[in-house]
């Protein structure tokens, strides 16, 4: 099965501020920040065909406070991260933590999440992130060859990564370990077997995450990796995110984004929403639209519409008038009082 990347326009740009955030601040020399990379991650190139699928690892070393943060985004693959020293406000979607030293995150492809809030404190992270060849919750996942794992390891492995999704974990000393000597692998990648000894302690790390989840006793749901979830996960994007209000969609590119069939996406859609795709959009664009003329009062009409999806400011001003029993002017004049009522409709 063909792997669709869930990543938009908008999405693309979060990977390249937070990256840029990253870059940005070690070239000033606020942070020292030491990572091997392939494709657009930056860091020095692991070069072609060494260890494929090893989007990054890295580590930062920030001995005091910094005044920026990485932004909301999702990864290309499975991120494994582990504090060894300091604090870090960390989010996702469901979940804010405060991490202390000896604390691991573990984020899956389709997990929006976000390191620093107003800053990054100073402290000491590392963090691997390995492309699994997926980007929805239902597709199988591929990992590397060069992950030598054993077949009933890697497979027990990605049923408790896949079938749970509790983002931060305490970790042992063996893990700290671990991350410590790939750091050291980092250091010397130009020196002779260090990506052999890097592979190596990458391996011993998945390995380490096998033992703590089994040793955590960590709760499965298998509901977690149904197709049904996975178009939940793209309505709420719809519902949540309003950069993706913007996208010129079809029936055929939300089922394609999801990497479903057109029919198997209706059917999963109308009985979690009870609409069709496209009513749903439309729904979304029209809370989205109602919120912006309360809040955005400067912000014209038709921009409004646009900003919102909408191919027309005349389609929009139809659509509006027949949810809402009132052009968008005259609902913005009225600041309306059932605003609130209407918005969570």
């Amino acid at each position: 099965m063909k792997a669709i990347p869930i990543y938009t326009d908008h999405d693309e740009k979060y990977k390249a501020d937070n990256c840029g955030q990253l870059a940005q601040a070690a070239a000033e020399n606020k942070i020292r920040v030491e990572v091997l990379s392939q494709g657009h991650y930056p860091g020095r190139p692991l070069g072609k065909g060494v260890l494929p699928g090893l989007k990054m690892a890295g580590y930062w070393d920030a001995e005091f406070d910094q005044d920026w943060g990485l932004p909301w985004h999702r990864n290309e693959g499975i991120e494994i991260t582990f504090l060894e020293r300091g604090g870090i406000e960390f989010s996702t979607d469901e979940e804010k933590h405060r991490l202390r030293a000896n604390e691991m995150t573990i984020v899956r492809p389709w997990q929006r999440h976000r390191v620093g809030d107003s800053g990054i404190r100073a402290s000491r992270l590392h963090w691997v992130l390995i492309d699994i060849g997926v980007r929805r919750p239902h597709q199988p996942w591929r990992w590397p060859s060069w992950i030598v794992l054993s077949p009933t390891d890697l497979d027990e492995l990605t049923k408790m990564l896949r079938q749970n999704e509790h983002p931060v974990w305490k970790a042992t000393s063996d893990i700290r370990r671990c991350f410590q000597s790939i750091a050291k692998c980092i250091d010397a990648d130009s020196q002779e077997g260090s990506i052999s000894r890097l592979s190596l302690h990458l391996n011993e790390l998945l390995l380490l995450v096998l033992g703590l989840l089994r040793e955590r006793r960590v709760g499965l749901d298998v509901a977690l990796t149904s197709t049904r979830r996975t178009v939940l996960l793209f309505l709420e994007d719809l519902s949540s995110h309003p950069e993706h209000l913007s996208i010129e969609w079809t029936v055929t590119k939300m089922a394609e984004a999801c990497d479903l069939g057109v029919t198997q996406f209706i059917s999963h859609v109308k009985s979690l929403v009870g609409m069709t795709p496209m009513q749903y959009l439309v729904h979304c664009r029209l809370n989205r639209s109602a919120e912006i003329l309360l809040r955005s009062p400067s912000l014209g009409i038709t921009d409004t519409a646009l900003e919102c999806g909408f191919s027309s400011s005349q389609y929009f001003a139809t659509v509006f008038a027949r949810r809402f029993g009132c052009s968008p002017r005259e609902y913005r004049r009225a600041g309306s009082p059932d605003a609130a009522r209407v918005l969570h409709d």
